[in-house]
C-alpha cells in the first residue's frame, strides 16, 4: 500500500505535467534564415478540453494549423509543411528557456534558419477616456508623412485629393509611429483588386475584392488577415467609395463599414503575414499593401490618438 501522500502526488502528476508545459500560450517570433533578412512569426500554443492545438504565422499568407507535433519537456518538434513534389519537408525544432524560445528550421533535413522569440505581450489597455481631434493622415496633395518601402519600384502618387496605387509595385508606409488610435479612411478598390492596410505594422486588415475569397469571413474584405473575420458580411461593391472607421486599443478591434459595426472588440491574436516586426509592445506605423494589384484608390484618411 502506497503512502497516502504519494498517491495523492501521483493522481496530481497529470494535472502537474499539463500546467508545467512551457510552451502554452503566445510567442512573437523571429526568424533568422541562412541567407537575407530576419522576419517575423507568430506560434500559439493552446491547451483546452484536454486537447493540444498549434497554430503558426508563417512569414506570409494566413496562420497554420499544425497538426504532426510533439512536446517533451522544454522541446516542441513539428512538421511545418510536408515534403511535395516541388519542396521538400520542413520542420521546426524549438526549445523552452527561461521563458523564451530558440531553435532551428530545416529544410529535408538540413538546417535552414535560427529561431528565437518572446512571449507576446497582452496588451490588456482600457480605452482612453477621450480621443484627439482627427488629423490628416494623407493630406490630398503628396505622399508627404508616407515613404514607399521599394522606392524603384513605386506607383503611389497623389491625384485629385486621392492617393492613387496604379500598378502592383511597392507598399507605402508611414514615416509616423501609432500605438492606440482611431483610423478613418475612404477606399475605392476594383473588382478582382487586392489591398491591405497593416495597423501598427503588424495586423493586415484586408482590403480586396477577389472572387476566390467572395465567402470566406477571414480573407475578405474588412477582416483581420486570416484571424478576425467580419460577423456582417455586406455586399460587394466593387469600383466604389467605401467608409471604413478603425478603432485599435491594445490588441483589441472595432471595425464599422459603411456605416456599419463589422467587428465588435474583438482580440487580434498575433501579427499576420506580411508583418514588418514581432514586436507587439511597440509602437508600429500603417502601411498600405501595394505590391499584390494596382488601381486601389484612398482618400480622407485620417488619425485619432488618446488625449493628453
Amino acid at each position: 500500500m502506497k503512502p497516502i501522500g504519494l498517491v495523492l502526488l501521483l493522481a496530481a502528476a497529470p494535472l502537474l505535467t499539463g500546467a508545467a508545459n512551457p510552451f502554452v500560450g503566445r510567442w512573437d517570433l523571429t526568424i533568422t534564415p541562412k541567407t537575407g533578412a530576419a522576419y517575423p512569426d507568430w506560434m500559439e500554443l493552446a491547451e483546452a478540453g484536454g486537447k493540444t492545438t498549434l497554430r503558426v504565422q508563417p512569414r506570409a499568407g494566413g496562420a497554420r494549423q499544425i497538426a504532426d507535433f510533439q512536446v517533451k519537456g522544454g522541446h516542441l518538434h513539428f512538421v511545418f509543411s510536408k515534403a511535395d513534389a516541388k519542396n521538400p519537408e520542413v520542420t521546426w525544432d524549438v526549445d523552452a528557456s527561461g521563458g523564451k524560445l530558440s531553435g532551428s528550421i530545416a529544410r529535408g533535413g538540413t538546417a535552414n534558419g535560427a529561431i528565437a522569440g518572446v512571449r507576446a505581450p497582452k496588451l490588456d489597455r482600457k480605452p482612453p477616456k477621450a480621443w484627439s481631434a482627427p488629423e490628416p493622415l494623407f493630406d490630398g496633395k503628396d505622399l508627404t508623412g508616407w515613404e514607399p518601402m521599394t522606392p524603384n519600384n513605386n506607383h503611389w502618387s497623389a491625384k485629385d485629393g486621392e492617393l492613387v496605387n496604379a500598378a502592383g509595385g511597392a507598399n507605402l508606409k508611414s514615416t509616423r509611429a501609432y500605438d492606440d488610435f482611431k483610423l478613418h479612411f475612404e477606399v475605392n478598390c476594383p473588382d478582382d483588386g487586392n489591398s491591405g492596410i497593416y495597423l501598427r505594422g503588424r495586423y493586415e486588415l484586408q482590403i480586396e475584392y477577389q472572387a476566390v475569397d467572395a465567402n470566406d469571413p477571414l480573407h475578405s474584405m474588412g477582416s483581420i488577415y486570416s484571424f478576425v473575420g467580419p460577423t456582417t458580411m455586406l455586399p460587394r461593391k466593387p469600383g466604389t467609395w467605401e467608409t471604413f472607421d478603425v478603432t485599435l486599443v491594445g490588441r483589441r478591434i472595432t471595425v464599422v463599414r459603411d456605416g456599419v459595426k463589422t467587428i465588435d472588440n474583438q482580440e487580434i491574436p498575433g501579427p499576420t503575414g506580411g508583418a514588418l516586426d514581432s514586436n507587439e509592445a511597440a509602437p508600429g506605423p500603417f502601411y498600405i499593401q501595394g505590391d499584390h494589384t494596382g488601381g486601389l484608390r484612398y482618400r480622407n484618411m485620417t488619425i485619432q490618438v488618446p488625449a493628453r
